[in-house]
């Protein structure tokens, strides 16, 4: 599933071409995804002007000239992609219907829009702006790790005394919003912390320290355009890259990238999901 870099990276590429831009004609080719579509989802688009293109978490949020906001999210296979637009930015000229175009936004300018998700775990939904950050799925998000909320003291406070792993409270989309498991093995290999080290036998020098460590490594992933794993596409159609930046996920039984480390990159499974990591560079 797309993580905050790769989501960040499709709402880059979408925001040249839908802010400040009428939806002209969208077009729903089904009833559902992972959930039913809201009533009416594509007359209440027609016609509405896009006036702002953000992220929370792993949503994009599209707020609306007619008061509400469009909810986009990705899922597993889910992709938005641009064709026909007059700016130049992208190359692609409209493609051939295919099976898995579920919506489509055609923009007054030109430019096509078309969420496609072939496994159908993506979602849309819309509700007022006003209300945007009371629905379910945002109300309980924590902060943005890009963002000011996002702090040392903020983290250490919420982390204070917890007996759970270290990686299990950094998933934890109430303490923080928009990590994964990638980036979360990521930035505890660039901290030296072993992902399965309990939070309360952690120092809070080096729980801080792990605030600047997971921007900049968020900040990584989104200047290579996101990891391109399965599915994943960049708005244009392109790969994301920073997969090949790995320094751990992925890399089981490969070389420590440590220099000074003749060990290999090892893998559990935490709570149903892989945490790779070095055991001798993260304690």
């Amino acid at each position: 599933m797309p993580e905050l870099p790769e989501v960040e990276t499709v709402r880059r590429g979408l925001a040249p071409v839908m802010e400040g831009q009428v939806i002209a004609q969208a077009r729903v080719n089904r009833p559902d995804l992972r959930w039913p579509f809201p009533e009416n989802m594509a007359d209440r688009l027609t016609g509405t002007r896009v006036e702002r293109l953000r992220r929370r978490s792993k949503y994009i949020l599209a707020d609306l000239s007619s008061g509400e906001t469009l909810l986009i999210h990705l899922g597993m296979s889910g992709r938005m992609l641009v064709s026909g637009d007059p700016l130049g930015t992208f190359v692609h000229d409209h493609p051939a219907p295919e099976k898995h175009d579920h919506v489509v936004l055609d923009m007054g300018q030109g430019a096509r829009v078309t969420f496609n998700d072939p496994r159908r775990f993506g979602a849309m939904d819309l509700m007022d702006t006003a209300e945007a950050e009371r629905h379910p799925l945002l109300v309980s998000l924590g902060p943005e790790p890009l963002g000011n909320a996002f702090s040392e003291s903020y983290l250490t406070g919420m982390l204070k005394g917890r007996r759970t792993p270290i990686k299990s409270a950094l998933l934890d989309q109430k303490i923080i919003a928009g990590l994964g498991n990638i980036y979360v093995c990521e930035a505890l290999y660039r901290a030296r912390i072993h992902p399965a080290r309990k939070v309360n036998r952690i120092s809070e020098a080096r729980l801080g320290a792990l605030v600047p460590i997971i921007r900049e490594v968020l900040q990584d992933a989104i200047a290579a355009g996101g990891s391109s794993l399965r599915d994943f596409r960049q708005a244009d159609g392109e790969l994301g890259y920073f997969q090949h930046s790995f320094d751990v996920y992925g890399r089981e039984g490969a070389p420590c990238r440590s220099e000074a480390c003749a060990d290999t990159v090892r893998r559990i499974v935490q709570s149903g999901r892989s945490s790779f990591y070095c055991a001798s560079c993260q304690r």
